[in-house]
């Protein structure tokens, strides 16, 4: 599962990502990194762009750039 399929309110954990793309190793600078909490907090009417909630600020994405981030549920709770 990706990014760009998640559940909104539910959190999750990055479990890996496709550091190939330099637009994906920009987005690791802000935190999008393995091992990262992650929540769906909100979509842009047609569901483009992605709003996440991440370290405590919000962070939009492209569904395209999305789709770099492998996650699991987080074992946290919700």
């Amino acid at each position: 599962m990706t990014l760009s399929s998640l559940e909104r309110g539910r959190k999750y954990v990055i479990e890996d990502v496709d550091a190939i793309h330099p637009e994906v190793q920009r987005l690791m600078v802000l935190g999008l990194v393995e091992g990262a909490e992650i929540e769906l907090v909100s979509l842009a009417i047609g569901g483009d762009p992605m709003e996440f909630r991440l370290f405590g600020n919000a962070i939009s994405l492209r569904r395209e750039q999305a789709q770099y981030f492998v996650v699991s549920p987080s074992g946290s709770g919700e």
